[in-house]
């Protein structure tokens, strides 16, 4: 490290738990560059100010997590398309001087699925459980995959219908309902993606309605297994965890701040679960 090499960060509020720096410090070490990645934490109000001094502080750029995601893509002079098409950013970068943002979550759901459920591109009919800005993501994803029937399901209707609505176009056919249409919507969903975060002591959606060749993943990955993973694999269904999109939507900022593009390995990915198994 010296002054001139690249910095790069992570900030939210609370950051702590962010597993980021070891995505990032790994891939540092493995290709020999010298650079930095380090947890920011920045309170709400002081976010505005913390992104106006990023080039005086020596930052090439960084990614933004909760509660920050929706304050950086208002404060960005640029977004990239997939931003737009979310509503959020969580990365920044500069351009010609000029703080850009771009969401990589999007990137990082279709790689993981692409690395470990073979076949989900060709999906006639995703399901999408939640109606966040996770989902968001998800379902950017998804058209930008070419599926061309989205269902969106959530506990207010009414968000899983504005969902719907944002991303409504010619050709897609995507709606929003409550979540009690869950098992009238299986039946004909090639793939099933859930995007809530666990409730303790809620059992999973009863999935014996899914075609015996139907899809399921979940972007949560704390558990590595959560309820309806467990569940599709006991049907014997092909399923993917989600903690390979935290590590792919790592690899576009990396890439940008420090200029080689990394590779998700299996190592990594073991280190990443020792660590959530750790507690750290």
């Amino acid at each position: 490290m010296n002054e001139t090499s690249p910095k790069a960060f992570v900030t939210g509020w609370p950051i702590h738990h962010s597993r980021s720096p070891l995505i990032h410090g790994t891939w540092l070490r493995e290709l020999g560059l010298a650079g930095s990645y380090e947890r920011v934490a920045v309170e709400p109000d002081a976010f505005p100010a913390f992104l106006a001094g990023l080039a005086a502080a020596g930052f090439s750029g960084g990614n933004v997590t909760i509660p920050h995601k929706e304050a950086a893509f208002a404060s960005v002079a640029r977004r990239d398309g997939a931003a737009e098409a979310i509503g959020a950013v969580n990365t920044l970068w500069f351009e010609d001087g000029r703080l850009v943002g771009g969401n990589t979550d999007a990137y990082g759901f279709s790689a993981n699925l692409d690395e470990r459920l073979s076949g989900w591109r060709n999906a006639e009919e995703a399901l999408v459980l939640g109606a966040g800005g996770a989902a968001r993501a998800v379902v950017h994803a998804l058209t930008e995959a070419g599926v061309r029937r989205i269902r969106i399901l959530n506990r207010t209707p009414e968000r899983a219908e504005a969902l719907a609505q944002s991303f409504a176009r010619p050709g897609l056919d995507i709606t929003g309902a409550g979540e009690r249409e869950t098992a009238a919507r299986l039946g004909s969903a090639d793939l099933v993606v859930n995007t809530r975060a666990p409730v303790p002591g809620e059992a999973p959606p009863d999935l014996s309605a899914l075609a015996e060749a139907a899809l399921v993943t979940d972007i949560v990955y704390v558990p590595l297994e959560t309820p309806i993973l467990r569940a599709a694999r006991l049907r014997g269904l092909q399923t993917a965890d989600g903690l390979g999109m935290l590590l792919h939507q790592a690899v576009p900022g990396f890439e940008r701040w420090f200029g080689r593009r990394p590779s998700v390995r299996e190592d990594l990915r073991q280190a990443l679960l020792a660590d959530i198994e750790a507690g750290g």
